[in-house]
Parts: structure tokens; C-alpha cells; sequence
């Protein structure tokens, strides 16, 4: 997730290193925070590939700044990414999230829209945090509080993405 999110936000415009940390941490940081020492090494793997450029710019108060550009073949794996995201991708809806943020970089609202059914799919399959021999405990089931409490939140929010999935769809499948 963290290369899809440094491709997808250079595909917007070029950035510094620390800009570029600084929007990663706004899209995931509260959930699943960046470190300096996942982000340089992910981006010296990107430069070597050549998936980035950089350049070096004068910092505004001292040191100068790396700022990185995405090359055309980082467009293409973006777009590759975007296009066949993997399964954990389409399941963790922090990992979902992230490819929905850059998804309009795909031209095509046909591949958008098979993106979003892919995971239109995978929430309208039966599914609980937990299971009573072998089946899904419903949040009227659980006898707990604090698990009827996660459980109605789940249903709710799998309820309204649903619901924009299949709007989301419907628009994309009227552009073609």
C-alpha cells in the first residue's frame, strides 16, 4: 500500500520527501502510521526501478530537498496496480481506501467500475467478526454489548458503502 500511495500521489505533482510522508500520514497515518524507515526505502526501490525521478531543490531554511516525480514507468505500474488490485486490497477496507483515493487516475470507467465491483462483491458476502459453529453471529445474537455495539457499526457503515458502490457503478457504467 505504501508504493501505490507514493505512485498515487506523484501522479498528481511532483513532491519532497517529507510532503509526500506528510499526505501518506493524512490518508492512513491514524491507522497505519509511515515511518521514515519504511518511506526511503520504499522510494530508493522506486528511483533504482525507475518508476521515480528526482531532483534536488534549495531548501527554504537550510538543507536542500529530494523531490521525487513519477516517471512513465511508474504511470504504468500505478495504472497496473489500479487496475488488478490484490485481494487484501479489496478486503481491508484501510488497504480499499487507499486504491479508491487514486482510482480516477484509470481512464477507463469500465476497469474503475470492475475495481468497485470486485468490492461491492466481497461486502455482500456473509461475514462476522464472529462465528458460532461455523455461521455469523448477528449483533442480536451476540449477547454482549460491546460486540452488538461493533457489529451494528459494521452492518451500518457495510450498508452505506454498499450503497455508494452500487451508485458508484451505476454512473460509471453510464459513461461508457
Amino acid at each position: 500500500m505504501l508504493e501505490l500511495s507514493i505512485l498515487g500521489f506523484l501522479a498528481e505533482q511532483p513532491l519532497h520527501g517529507y510532503e509526500l510522508k506528510e499526505r501518506i500520514k493524512a490518508l492512513s497515518g491514524h491507522v497505519r502510521p509511515v515511518s521514515d524507515g519504511a518511506l526511503y526505502p520504499a522510494l530508493t526501490r522506486l528511483v533504482t526501478a525507475g518508476k521515480l525521478d528526482q531532483h534536488t531543490e534549495e531548501g527554504t531554511s537550510a538543507a536542500p530537498r529530494r523531490v521525487l516525480s513519477l516517471t512513465e514507468k511508474g504511470r504504468e505500474d500505478l495504472l497496473e496496480r489500479l487496475r488488478h488490485p490484490k485481494q487484501a486490497e479489496i478486503t481491508d477496507h484501510v488497504r480499499f481506501n487507499t486504491v479508491l483515493a487514486f482510482l480516477r487516475h484509470l481512464p477507463d470507467p469500465r476497469e474503475q467500475a470492475a475495481v468497485l465491483r470486485r468490492r461491492l462483491e466481497f461486502l455482500e458476502t456473509p461475514a462476522s467478526f464472529f462465528y458460532r459453529d461455523g455461521e455469523p453471529v448477528r449483533a442480536e445474537e451476540s449477547g454482549d454489548l460491546f460486540r452488538q455495539g461493533m457489529l451494528r457499526v459494521a452492518r451500518a457503515t457495510g450498508a452505506a458503502e454498499r450503497e455508494w458502490l452500487a451508485e458508484a457503478i451505476g454512473q460509471l457504467d453510464q459513461q461508457r
